[in-house]
């Protein structure tokens, strides 16, 4: 017999980053400052994360373009592996993440790509906690989901295997 389910999600709308919280308008600001140093010249699309972790420091990861495109790599995926690399014992808290264009303004919130999610879906999984997930555009609203699975529900993770 065939059973129908319905999933739901929530996630928090803010209106500009100066409604968030000010720890979370910090690690924004440095999601910023690591989107205005990303390598981006073929797409002109710019993305900066930063996620903070339980002892308080801030790892920062921007897009990195390469003319062979796989061979580029996602802000967020920067950001997380390298507070893997060089922190791998603390969990991630949150991560902030604000994308940019050269082409056009980037006025709604941009979420992380499939690839990205699953990444965060990893490290969720990894360290048994959440990650808060803040996005937003150039400037405008900002969404905020309190764990990977409410933008990604039915996620991959390794009971699978």
């Amino acid at each position: 017999m065939m059973i129908e389910k319905h999933i739901n999600t929530t996630i928090q709308v803010f209106d500009s980053i100066s409604e968030l919280p000010d720890d979370i308008q910090s690690l924004m600001q440095n999601a910023v400052e690591a989107r205005d140093r990303a390598y981006a010249p073929y797409s002109k699309f710019k993305v900066g994360a930063a996620l903070v972790l339980e002892n308080g420091s801030i790892v920062k990861g921007s897009n990195q373009e390469n003319a062979s495109y796989p061979s580029g790599l996602c802000a967020e995926r920067t950001a997380i592996y390298a507070a893997g690399a060089n922190y791998p014992n603390q969990k991630i808290k949150a991560i902030a993440i604000t994308a940019t264009s050269e082409k056009h303004d980037v006025l709604e919130p941009i979420a992380p790509c499939g690839a990205c999610r699953q990444a965060i879906a990893e490290y969720e999984q990894k360290q048994d906690q959440p990650i808060h997930i803040y996005f937003t555009g150039t400037s405008g609203k900002v969404i905020h989901v309190k764990a990977l699975l409410d933008i990604l529900p039915l996620a991959f993770d390794n009971k699978f295997l």
